[in-house]
């Protein structure tokens, strides 16, 4: 089954996201001039005699990660071991791991001579189906998630498939979380049909999960080719994040990102049915049959406070009152930047 590319238009430059059925593309991508490959050291240890066996080993950063190396420490680390090549402007940069490779090397690419060309491979399903376009760039600063960042879309993204073969099911599913997300966002016919797809994905069946996550970054498409640095329409992508990103921070990130945002969608619709947004039974609806599924790790203990002063600190916060997305009945999400914090405690301490 042939996929097609999307094309996502930029202020910046376009770029598309190609659908790759073999690993002929990293054969093509090795024979690059000047070229440079940054790889995350588990993905290389997994795919060194296969897929990545085509490398030039003379031209290969292979980089240790983890959220608690996502930072500038990280990027001045590259910095030195990339200009251990004497590069030129003309560098082309081919980074392949997941969402913390892309932040790390994004990050590296926007500022290296003011911007250098930059390939993606994303080997997470999380990556595959939401980071890998959009163009954002994130650091954290101490226990800050996030906080530092550019815009920088990178030319070339190539989804692979077989890469999710070696993901263990809590990285997966971290996806799978993102996945719902989009697919909730993009109305009730989507949910139904992700709700179908679920047994399919969970078996990681090609087709199913090539369709879904060409589906995904078609909804986020439309999300930030209107709203590209993120002041309006975009906003709404946070839909589970202003709860799950502040659940990451307290708890020191014992639980992944797309887990998180799952935790994060079921306590952002227990809101809305608060603020008379939501009814209880499509709430009902959506958490038994779309984020419970989704939802495979044992959630760590929450401190509720520390949850919330998380939530306070957190760079979507314009006014004195929390934000927070959520959906309302007809689908559509909805953004409140007056949630206060007696309330957002109040949610986390209820049982859900």
């Amino acid at each position: 089954m042939r996929v097609e590319p999307i094309i996502i238009k930029s202020n910046i430059k376009n770029y598309t996201a190609y659908f790759e059925g073999n690993d002929e593309f990293l054969k093509k991508l090795s024979q690059l001039e000047n070229s440079v490959f940054v790889v995350d050291e588990k993905v290389y240890n997994l795919h060194k005699d296969d897929c990545l066996k085509y490398i030039n080993q003379d031209r290969l950063i292979i980089l240790q990660i983890s959220e608690e190396r996502k930072n500038i420490d990280t990027v001045c680390e590259l910095y030195e071991k990339i200009m251990a090549f004497a590069p030129r402007k003309n560098l082309n940069l081919i980074s392949i791991g997941g969402g913390i490779t892309q932040d790390l090397t994004g990050f590296v690419a926007s500022s290296l001579y003011r911007g250098v060309n930059w390939i993606f491979v994303p080997t997470t399903l999380l990556a595959q189906v939401d980071s890998c376009i959009g163009a954002k760039t994130s650091l954290n600063f101490k226990h800050f998630k996030n906080l530092v960042g550019t815009f920088y879309p990178p030319t070339e993204i190539h989804i692979y498939p077989e890469f999710l073969k070696t993901l263990t099911r809590e990285d997966f599913y971290s996806g799978v979380g993102e996945m719902a997300k989009l697919h909730i966002m993009n109305g009730e016919e989507d949910t139904k049909i992700f709700i179908k797809s679920l047994p399919l994905i969970d078996k990681l069946d090609s087709i199913t999960l090539l369709e879904r996550t060409q589906n995904c970054l078609k909804i986020k498409k439309s999300y930030i080719e209107d709203d590209e640095f993120d002041t309006g329409k975009r906003n709404m992508l946070n839909y589970g994040h202003c709860f799950g990103h502040a659940i990451e921070s307290s708890t020191n990130f014992a639980i992944s990102h797309g887990q998180a945002v799952v935790v994060g969608m079921i306590l952002a619709n227990k809101e809305a049915v608060k603020q008379g947004i939501l009814s209880t039974e499509n709430e009902e609806f959506i958490r038994k049959n779309v984020l419970e599924p989704s939802l495979v790790v044992k959630v760590p203990a929450i401190n509720p406070e520390k949850t919330v002063e998380a939530m306070g600190q957190d760079k979507k916060n314009l006014g004195k009152g929390l934000a927070l997305v959520m959906l309302a009945n007809n689908y559509q999400m909805v953004k409140i930047t007056d949630l206060q914090k007696e309330e957002a405690i109040r949610i986390l301490e209820e049982k859900w």
